[in-house]
């Protein structure tokens, strides 16, 4: 069976089942960078280098590739960096290590990729004998823990907590923070939270364009859960919403004037999934939307979904 991010255990447990939510909270530290790779990182240029160019190559390589599946390549780069890095700045190690994390990555998630379909046809080409020696050294330093814990596993469980009547938006509200949670991957001040952490705050950025109506009440929601610290989703929530605001200014640098802000951010940030969606009519005015996407500056979550707000149940 595939390794699925939403459902690590899932060959551990029936598939009609899930595994307890207490496991995720309990052992997701296990499988991120700790404390000290964060702090090293700010300090220290020449890790921070170290990690864009890999990242760099990575997204590179994977560009036709699932997103998850470069997620979860990055995830092993950020870990083995943390617990082995690397002493030498030189490019084809860089290479080296993208190259063989991304291999990893589609073994575990058992992507139709060989190594030399990943490497291209362009840089340097490794042997296999090569990517296999610079696997086993990151399988070491991983400890062989491969079904990594990301936020992707979270997200099910905190729009639970919503108690949505609506199916469909809690489907919208997941493809948005799914899209966050990939765009915020390079962020390094990310890092210094764990993957349930960044899930809830994904959602709450999400929820505050899409719901904002909604938003006090899932707040609440996430904040009152035991396995949670209140304190630091607000921390991590206001590094997502630099994030966003940065991709916000950047798709409206893209594009005429004379688009509106909703069909340049439905066509810059609309996944394929969601533009499959079939909805009916959301109740408030284009331009009323507008003007709010402004005002807020999160204008990367921009949503032409068909949500009736009397759909949505109120707090």
């Amino acid at each position: 069976m595939a390794f699925d991010l939403e459902n690590p255990f899932s060959s551990f447990y029936d598939l009609h089942s899930d595994p307890p939510t207490s496991t995720l909270f309990l052992v997701e530290s296990d499988h991120v960078p700790p404390q000290t790779y964060f702090h090293t990182l700010k300090s220290r240029d020449f890790d921070i280098t170290v990690r864009r160019e890999v990242i760099s190559s990575i997204s590179q390589l994977s560009c036709t590739c699932d997103p998850l599946l470069s997620y979860l390549a990055v995830n092993y780069v950020d870990r083995f960096l943390a617990n082995r890095g690397i002493s030498q700045p030189k490019s084809w190690i860089h290479r080296l290590l993208a190259v063989s994390c991304l291999s990893l990555a589609a073994k575990m998630m058992k992507t139709e990729f060989s190594v030399s379909d990943i490497q291209g046809e362009g840089g340097i080409i490794f042997e296999r004998r090569t990517v296999r020696r610079m696997e086993s050294l990151i399988l070491g330093a991983l400890q062989w823990r491969m079904r990594s814990i990301t936020p992707f596993s979270f997200i099910p469980f905190f729009i639970a907590l919503f108690r949505l009547k609506d199916l469909q938006l809690g489907q919208v509200l997941k493809d948005r923070a799914t899209e966050i949670i990939i765009r915020s991957q390079r962020e390094i001040r990310l890092l210094e939270f764990k993957p349930s952490i960044v899930a809830a705050s994904a959602l709450l950025s999400a929820s505050q364009v899409l719901l904002p109506l909604q938003y006090p009440c899932f707040l609440r929601a996430i904040s009152h859960c035991a396995y949670v610290n209140k304190e630091s989703i607000l921390k991590c929530n206001n590094v997502i919403q630099d994030i966003t605001m940065e991709g916000c200014e950047s798709a409206f640098d893209l594009v005429s004037s004379s688009e509106t802000p909703i069909n340049v951010l439905d066509h810059h940030f609309l996944s394929s999934e969601s533009e499959k969606t079939n909805g009916t009519t959301i109740a408030a005015s284009t331009l009323r939307q507008e003007k709010d996407i402004k005002r807020r500056k999160t204008a990367g979550y921009g949503n032409n979904h068909g949500l009736r707000i009397s759909q949505i149940e109120q707090c």
